[in-house]
């Protein structure tokens, strides 16, 4: 369920890296919305710039100051839009007093449990978080067969083996990409990311292994939703991945022309299951 239109014709963006920042700020300028932003050094594209009303540079960590550019904007909803490498996480962050007090009252530091300390935070001051597919529907993966050959029997059980680990993989709250070859678990995600883990899973079973990315069992669809795009294409081309099945309706597929062109290109079958 999409939410209201900011009453203030405000919407903040707390952008990571990739492509979604920008998705997000163009489907809200055309409603007619002004963008203010918040970017993160060394994740989001400077070219953001030009896409939003205003924009402000962070270190990832910087909570407080997050939330005063919010603030003195008068923004009264924001959407988190792209990621933040768990590694540049572990080794670049500059956390502030914000940060000091939402990780104070955690039990948990895994990825979920952090995420909605930060919402709830942001909603203390007023600043509530909204989803970005809110914004974004329409760059949901949709299910069905969407380019490339047919899945042969053996891959379409890969699928499923994958699938049935991501399950156990996102209960953990460790990652949401495992690849499969030949009914083997090659590769699962962790804090190297989606890009890392096809390398490793190729490198280990050779050409033909199948990637499976799918949201964790309670995800919140405001955090981190699983994404695909071109240059996921690229990386599985490096190692011969012949498969990429997503979860439909509920990850994000960036440029989906392009994703669709690439893998119709690249003989690679992608397919979104329900």
């Amino acid at each position: 369920m999409e939410s209201s239109a900011p009453p203030d014709g405000k919407i903040g963006l707390i952008a990571g890296n990739g492509q979604l920042p920008f998705l997000f700020a163009r489907a809200a300028r055309a409603r007619g919305l002004e963008v203010i932003a918040v970017a993160h050094k060394g994740e989001t594209d400077p070219a953001l710039a030009s896409e939003v009303g205003a924009l402000t540079w962070v270190r990832v960590g910087q909570v407080n100051r997050i939330q005063k550019a919010f603030i003195a904007a008068g923004v009264k909803q924001a959407a988190m839009a792209g990621g933040i490498s768990h590694v540049k996480a572990l080794t670049d962050a500059r956390p502030d007093l914000g940060a000091v007090r939402i990780i104070s009252r955690l039990r948990s530091f895994r990825d979920d449990a952090l995420l909605r300390a930060v919402a709830a935070d942001f909603e203390s001051r007023g600043v509530t978080i909204i989803a970005p597919t809110d914004y974004l529907g329409e760059v949901l993966c949709p299910p069905g067969h969407l380019a490339g050959p047919v899945l042969s029997e053996a891959q379409e059980k890969d699928v499923a083996l994958g699938r049935e680990v991501a399950v156990l993989l996102g209960q953990a709250d460790v990652g949401q990409t495992v690849v499969v070859h030949q009914g083997h678990v090659l590769a699962l995600e962790a804090v190297e990311g989606t890009d890392e883990a096809i390398r490793r899973g190729g490198k280990l079973g050779g050409a033909g292994a199948v990637v499976v990315k799918r949201c964790k069992p309670h995800q919140d669809l405001r955090f981190d939703l699983p994404a695909a795009g071109p240059r996921t294409l690229e990386v599985m081309n490096e190692v011969g991945a012949k498969v990429l099945a997503l979860e439909a309706g509920r990850t994000v597929l960036l440029d989906a022309p392009a994703l669709f062109a690439a893998a119709k290109d690249s003989g690679i079958t992608l397919i979104g299951v329900p």
